[in-house]
């Protein structure tokens, strides 16, 4: 048994402090230096935070939101409002205003701390007047009215006695991909026993090092590399911005490594740009140049070192796992929500013969399949309920089991399969149901394809609405057209006849978070689309299986 299980994440700041207390721990990039920060430092820099809060009148239980990009004082942020009994309540940084209001206003949140932003003034209107503004030691318009380093000359706050196992410890937000987010209430004791269960699940310690980027909002970070830091003693660096990422990366050479579908496709099509997938394949046969590719490969992306790689977050295509894989790059998927903290199944150690799963249960988790198909967990890193809505949390918790919502199998040695998403399925015009995810995975095994949303309630058929890769020259319109009939042609033999696609659109408007059609975590806002396209059968082109929308707005 671990030596720091049923130890709470702040008992570990504590003790790592006083076990390597001069050891570096995170690392930030700021105007092209590296600033270090030991454990050491950590804890008093939080422990001094959390006298100044206290100072400002802000008591114990009180909700304090979190506003940044991921960074140093994001950790140090976190950690004073454990020691100072506030219950942190985490926002997007990419939120547009009315999330941002909606969280504060819902939360019942009393101050805001905020931090590195791209843009603040999307943010800032949806701040109201009578929340307290305290502002990191990040240039920004926004106005505060208390700064860093007054809050950071108070006399660090006497160590105070651990929070209770079931003491609130943050309130997170979902991503808000069906509706409004609901506000996840998550304990210590859930806390620890999910961060606890990713370091022995993945060997995970104090030699490995991490690079925090996917946002520190979202669960799965939080867990998995905030909260994995504590339990194994491993160093986090961050990234300065955007234009630096590969840079940065490459200097802190990660040997752990998580990331979204989406941003594992971006890496492929870079690949792709300067080598196309002919000479890859070539170049891979041959036994000399095989090993040679792929360290520059890793190399270039900064992840020479890297044992564990990961992916997670939304559905992913096993062909594109499968790329790289021929590359030496076997990527770690996993399968959670925020409502069991992202930590449920794993494929690691990684099994080849299961890409296309998930993976299996973690330590201490148990998952079973309903009679209607679907997945429940049970496990130690649990939400406690939804934040003022007792009808929905009542709904999730039923017996001790999270109703989890997703579609499953098991096979005969526990890994678990995707097969769709209860909320996700619609009725055709025909009156028979359509589950879109196996749709869409199949679509992204075609390399042209980036992103997809099969559509289709109250129409005749499904339809797919389909962004091309970067990487794709779309001078080349007739080649593509007959590359996705292709795809549609093979995909349609393989589905039953309610199934089957009718079409492929092709929109060449980015889907963002910024035009509301993307979550923060880079999910698809299936409802969004749903809604823009609902009169599509209207103004299809009878005869035309894939079309340009810009061809279709000239029909219109």
């Amino acid at each position: 048994m671990s030596p720091t299980t049923n130890k709470l994440s702040l008992a570990m700041l504590y003790e790592r402090a006083e076990r390597q207390p001069d050891d570096v721990y995170l690392r930030q990039p700021k105007d092209g230096q590296w600033h270090h920060y030991t454990w050491s430092n950590v804890l008093e820099q939080a422990a001094r935070l959390a006298a100044g809060l206290h100072a400002l009148g802000l008591q114990p239980e009180d909700k304090v939101a979190l506003l940044s990009k991921n960074c140093a004082e994001w950790f140090i942020c976190d950690f004073a409002l454990q020691m100072g009994g506030f219950v942190s309540v985490p926002i997007y940084p990419t939120a547009g205003q009315d999330t941002v209001r909606y969280v504060l206003e819902h939360s019942e949140s009393r101050a805001i701390i905020t931090g590195k932003l791209d843009d603040a003034t999307i943010q800032e209107p949806g701040i109201p007047e009578h929340i307290m503004r305290i502002a990191m030691p990040y240039t920004s318009p926004m106005g505060s009215q208390h700064h860093w380093e007054t809050l950071l000359a108070h006399d660090p706050i006497a160590q105070p006695p651990l929070p209770n196992p079931k003491q609130l410890m943050t309130i997170v937000y979902t991503s808000g991909s069906t509706g409004d987010p609901k506000g996840v209430m998550i304990d210590f004791g859930a806390y620890a026993a999910a961060a606890q269960g990713v370091v022995t699940s993945s060997a995970i310690n104090k030699d490995d090092r991490a690079v925090s980027y996917l946002p520190l909002s979202h669960i799965t970070e939080r867990v998995y590399v905030l909260g994995a830091s504590l339990y194994s003693g491993m160093q986090v660096s961050f990234v300065q911005s955007l234009g630096t990422f590969i840079q940065d990366v490459s200097h802190t050479s990660p040997t752990i490594f998580i990331s979204v579908p989406r941003l594992w496709t971006n890496f492929r099509s870079g690949i792709l740009e300067k080598i196309s997938q002919p000479k890859l394949d070539l170049l891979l046969k041959i036994p000399l140049l095989s090993g040679f590719i792929k360290k520059k490969v890793r190399a270039g992306l900064g992840l020479k070192d890297a044992r564990i790689l990961g992916c997670g977050s939304a559905p992913v295509s096993p062909s594109l796992l499968r790329w790289y894989e021929r590359l030496g790059m076997p990527i770690t998927e996993a399968w959670g929500m925020t409502e069991n903290l992202a930590y449920s199944t794993l494929n690691y150690p990684y099994r080849s013969d299961k890409v296309g799963t998930v993976g299996r249960r973690g330590d201490h988790v148990d998952i079973r399949i309903s009679d209607e198909g679907e997945i429940l967990c049970r496990c130690p890193g649990m939400m406690s309920g939804y934040y003022k809505q007792e009808a929905a949390t009542q709904e999730a918790l039923k017996d001790g089991w999270l109703h989890t919502g997703d579609q499953g199998r098991l096979d005969g040695e526990g890994f678990l399969s995707i097969t769709g998403r209860l909320k996700d399925a619609f009725k055709t015009a025909k009156g028979k149901y359509v589950q879109p995810v196996p749709i869409e995975t199949k679509l992204a095994d075609n390399a042209l394809i980036e992103q997809s949303c099969v559509i289709g309630s109250g129409l005749p058929q499904p339809l797919a609405l389909v962004q091309l890769a970067e990487s794709v020259d779309k001078q080349h319109k007739g080649k593509i057209v007959e590359q996705l009939a292709a795809t549609l042609e093979q995909l349609n033999a393989q589905l039953e006849s309610h199934q089957r696609l009718s079409g492929m659109l092709i929109i060449e408007k980015p889907w963002t978070i910024e035009n509301d059609v993307m979550t923060p975590t880079l999910k698809i806002k299936r409802h969004r689309l749903e809604q823009q396209y609902a009169e599509l059968e209207q103004t299809w082109p009878k005869g035309r299986v894939i079309l340009w929308e810009q061809e279709l707005t000239k029909i219109k």
